[in-house]
């Protein structure tokens, strides 16, 4: 008997004027249907949103429950609109990734393919 991956999902948007335009529950929305047409479900505990709040920066207070999430092994798979939701710099790109999968956390981006090869990987 296999157990159900545990999924999880990452919203953000940078300003309170996308925040009241409603983009953060767009972004949810598309992030829900995704994973509902994966055959998965997400539980409202595993829905990590900061609304409001800027990807220059890695201190985020969802982005930080997200982080011990994955760091105690409570997450299989992630799921994110793109890369830029996750950070705006490339360095914290690609140290998040780094962390999320040597946590085993398969992450899924929606508009984004995730490349196999250094190269691939650098055009994140």
């Amino acid at each position: 008997m296999s157990k159900a991956a545990m999924v999880a999902l990452y919203a953000r948007v940078s300003s309170e004027q996308q925040n009241k335009c409603g983009t953060i529950e767009s972004q949810i929305a598309a992030l829900k249907e995704r994973i509902s047409a994966d055959g998965a479900q997400v539980v409202e505990d595993m829905c990590f949103v900061d609304a409001g709040v800027s990807g220059a920066t890695l201190i985020r207070q969802q982005l930080e429950r997200l982080r011990d999430c994955t760091a105690l092994g409570a997450i299989d798979q992630l799921y994110i609109l793109s890369p830029d939701r996750l950070a705006r710099k490339y360095a914290h790109q690609a140290l998040l990734m780094e962390e999320f999968s040597a946590c085993g956390v398969q992450v899924v981006f929606l508009n984004h393919a995730i490349g196999t090869t250094s190269e691939e990987s650098l055009l994140l």
